[in-house]
Parts: C-alpha cells; sequence; structure tokens
C-alpha cells in the first residue's frame, strides 16, 4: 500500500467529489495547538475551558478545594500544587459551535479518516453523537482510533520514506441520523476499478429483509459504482462503504483502503485479491441465517456511528445470536 492510497481515502479529499452523495458534513482544520492537546499525555486530561458555556460533564467537579473554609483551603496550598488551568480553543471552539448548530444540532466527529467509536463509552450519550466542542474533545482525547490517526496512519505503507503524519488534520462533523437501519449499509470491494464483491456491514446479525432484497440491493449498488465511483474516486484498489436508504437512494458513507486496516468481512483478502469479474456476476454476500453470523466482527452502521464497546448494547447483540445460535442447535439434536 502507498502513502498516496491512504491519503486519497481522507476525508476531507473525498468528501469535497461526493458531497451531494453523503452524509452532510462540515469540515474544520485543526490548528497546531489542538493537535497538541490531542497528543498530550505529560499533563493531567482537561476537557477545554469553554467560551459558550457548554460543557460535556456540566456536573463534573471544576476544583475539588472549592467550598472548602479558608483554613483548609490555605493548609491544601501548602502542600499540593495547584492544578494545571484548563487548555482554551476559544476560536476553533465557537466555529465548531457554528457548524453543529447548520447540521441540525447533534454530529458525529471523525479525523482525517476515523471517528473515536473505541471510545463513544465514555460520552454522555453513551454513543458517538456530540452538541458541543467539549463532547468532541473528549472522544478525541479518549480515543486509540484517533491516536492512531494522529501517530500511525502511514505505518502500512511500502513507500521508503513514507511520512509520519499528514500535512493537516482535519475534524469532520457529520450529521447525526438516529434512524440509520444497520442492515442497510454495506461493505464494497473494488480491484482495478471493478467492483468484485459486496458484503452487508453489519455481520453480528441476521437481518431476513435483506434475504428477500439480495438481488435489487445488489442492482441498486452495482448500478450506483458504474455511474457515480467508479470514474471519480482516483484509486484502482479500494474499499467504499454505502448506505441504502428507505427510498432505495445510495449514500456514500466513507472511503478506505484496499487492505491494511480495513476489515474485509465476510471475504478474506486472498479470495479478494484472487477476484476478476470478466464478465462475471457480481457476488454480494449476507447473513442468511441466524447461523451465518460472525460473532468475532462487531461491526455497526454507520459503523461511525456505534459504540462497540463491552456494555454499549451491541455486546448484547453478540449474547443474544450465540443463544440463538445454540437453541436451533439444540433443537436440530431433538
Amino acid at each position: 500500500m502507498k502513502e498516496e492510497e491512504v491519503n486519497r481515502c481522507q476525508i476531507q479529499n473525498w468528501y469535497p467529489k461526493f458531497k451531494s452523495l453523503t452524509i452532510k458534513t462540515k469540515l474544520h482544520k485543526l490548528p497546531e495547538s489542538f493537535v497538541n492537546y490531542l497528543l498530550d499525555d505529560s499533563v493531567p486530561f482537561l476537557l477545554p475551558s469553554s467560551v459558550t458555556n457548554q460543557n460535556a460533564m456540566p456536573n463534573r467537579i471544576q476544583n475539588p478545594d472549592e467550598g472548602e473554609d479558608d483554613e483548609s483551603s490555605s493548609s491544601d496550598d501548602e502542600t499540593d500544587p495547584p492544578p494545571p488551568p484548563s487548555p482554551s480553543f476559544p476560536e476553533l471552539e465557537i466555529e465548531i459551535r457554528d457548524s453543529i448548530e447548520a447540521l441540525g444540532g447533534s454530529i458525529f466527529p471523525k479525523l482525517n479518516w476515523s471517528a473515536p467509536k473505541d471510545a463513544a463509552w465514555i460520552s454522555p450519550s453513551q454513543s458517538l453523537s456530540c452538541s458541543c466542542f467539549s463532547e468532541i474533545a473528549l472522544l478525541l482525547r479518549s480515543s486509540d482510533s484517533i491516536l492512531h490517526d494522529l501517530c500511525n496512519a502511514y505505518d502500512s505503507c511500502s513507500d521508503d520514506k513514507a511520512s509520519s503524519r499528514p500535512e493537516s488534520f482535519f475534524l469532520a462533523l457529520r450529521k447525526w441520523y438516529p434512524s440509520l437501519k444497520p442492515e442497510m449499509e454495506f461493505r464494497c470491494f473494488v480491484k482495478a476499478n471493478e467492483l468484485v464483491g459486496v458484503c452487508q456491514r453489519e455481520v453480528t446479525t441476521f437481518y431476513p429483509v435483506l434475504v428477500s432484497e439480495k438481488e435489487a440491493l445488489k442492482g441498486l449498488i452495482e448500478e450506483f459504482f458504474d455511474v457515480n465511483v467508479r470514474s471519480v474516486f482516483e484509486l484502482e484498489d479500494y474499499v467504499f462503504d454505502v448506505y441504502v436508504t428507505k427510498e432505495r437512494r445510495v449514500k456514500v458513507v466513507d472511503f478506505n483502503t484496499w487492505c491494511g486496516s480495513t476489515l474485509p468481512l465476510m471475504f478474506s483478502w486472498e479470495e479478494l485479491e484472487g477476484f476478476r469479474r470478466v464478465g462475471g456476476e457480481l457476488e454480494l454476500r449476507i447473513v442468511e441465517s441466524r447461523r451465518g453470523v460472525l460473532p468475532g466482527l462487531k461491526t455497526a452502521v454507520p459503523y461511525d456511528y456505534i459504540d462497540v464497546s463491552c456494555g454499549s448494547g451491541w455486546d448484547q447483540v453478540l449474547k443474544k445470536a450465540e443463544e440463538e445460535f445454540r437453541d436451533e442447535s439444540d433443537d436440530e439434536d431433538v
């Protein structure tokens, strides 16, 4: 994989070309001071002070000594150093507030490549839905996925002198849609500019509707690729995710590199590398029954939207699927 391929999949690079075909998004170039804040683990973690009086954790204690009598406070001051001041990014916060309002009041954040999906458990909403700057900062600062974007985005590149980081970091604020259905997101694999495979994105659940609509959905996705993606996206080998709306319109969710850290889900990279569609029919793989779920792959739709951590609710989906699988096995044994 080349550095150029990784760069093409940055949201600030592909979004302008697919603006009318994807989730409404506002992009903000991050100042280096905020990037350094996300990376700095030499001081205790403090949320930025708010100039708009919006707080991700309004009930948290700002000063543990506040409210004590003067004598007690004076005694503490002699032994404990004063806490460091909270960082402040007033211009960025105001820009983000305006963008959130323009997007309907709720967004989910994403850096150049990744969303902080692994940190959703820490959010007051228990999801990636954010309504203010401090909620975004809390998610970004708590996420290993974001840390990977900041420090390790080019680790899989084969270039002799791959970059250590992109030239700039961007914060993408994407409109939050709470009603999206997980069964309607699909991962699409493109090899040599040919769509060689498609599969459902959420593979831990059996959705009967996909069985009945499989051929129609395959036709919609294939046509969307031919008309809107094939001649527009610059790479020959890549992966993209789409969402099919209830009106049966196809929307781009994201672009990803071929291989690297991208999950092949219901395929393997070995078989995808060997696929050649010369007059052949496109294969759409879905979970055909409860027995077909892949409990080792916790994914969601759109993947960026949902908390995949333990206790998020998706661990219960996994547990339920395993129980149903055991129940079916017991019935057949009888």
